[in-house]
């Protein structure tokens, strides 16, 4: 099916599922109260890496694009709807005229990010040629007919670290799997790495000194980033974090 008759097909039918009002999980004057409150629903209940339906203020159907650009105004909050469906919905609320500057500013920040990443989605990756610890060589034609999984990181970046249990857990989930392939890009030196992954063991293939390839042709502002390859070589899906990394797979490996 082509992408453009299967992205009306998706629209067609969300229309007709959203037809009718939607009500917020939350209280929406609540979150707003202090930024405590909007973080801590926020980081529960808010994941825009994660593939959702976007509806505007008026509860009508859009695309991501034209969500993630609403939300770069600073003028709305994104809020998760009530949902008969297993998708996930999000709608955009305006910003409450008392509320804390600061949840303005994380909402803009954030949302640029994810709206780079979109922006990534569909177009091929950047030509390369990786050698990783082992010494092993990599490069495009390396992965053809593979779907690989890229982590992109640096050894001083908490959130990177925090997660390696969980990517650890991912590879080995896929063991079995041939045809998928994961490989992380680390800003630091060998020496450094080595000395690094000897106390914080990854299971992913690592590649040194990347620093250069993840700003010039990633052009990357966040981390950890987790980009998914399909087998043609088209970047399919960019992520913030491991729980929308495994729902993205899921899908991905499903794939014919």
């Amino acid at each position: 099916m082509k992408k453009s008759i299967f992205l009306l097909l998706c629209l067609t039918i969300t229309n007709a599922v959203f037809a009718q009002k939607q009500i917020p999980e939350a209280k929406v004057s609540e979150i707003q109260h202090t930024f405590l409150k909007w973080w801590t629903y926020q980081t529960k209940n808010i994941m825009l890496s994660r593939d959702f339906i976007p509806l505007t203020v008026a509860s009508k159907p859009t695309t991501k694009e034209f969500f993630f650009n609403e939300l770069l105004t600073g003028k709305y909050i994104p809020v998760k709807m009530k949902s008969k469906s297993t998708e996930f919905v999000y709608q955009l609320y305006p910003i409450a005229a008392k509320a804390d500057s600061s949840i303005k500013a994380t909402i803009v920040q954030s949302t640029f990010d994810e709206l780079e990443h979109l922006k990534m989605e569909g177009k091929a990756f950047p030509e390369f040629q990786f050698n990783d610890l082992n010494g092993t060589e990599m490069n495009n034609n390396s992965f053809k007919g593979k779907i690989v999984v890229i982590k992109c990181w640096y050894i001083h970046c908490a959130a990177c670290i925090k997660e390696f249990p969980s990517v650890n857990e991912l590879v080995a989930n896929y063991k079995n799997r041939k045809d998928i392939v994961f490989v992380s890009l680390a800003e630091d030196t060998p020496e450094d790495l080595l000395a690094f992954l000897q106390r914080k063991p990854l299971s992913y293939s690592v590649v040194p000194n990347q620093k250069w390839f993840m700003n010039a042709k990633l052009n990357l502002n966040s981390f950890p980033t987790h980009i998914i390859i399909n087998k043609e070589g088209y970047i399919s899906k960019v992520v913030s974090n491991v729980e929308s990394l495994e729902v993205a797979l899921q899908k991905e490996s499903k794939i014919p």
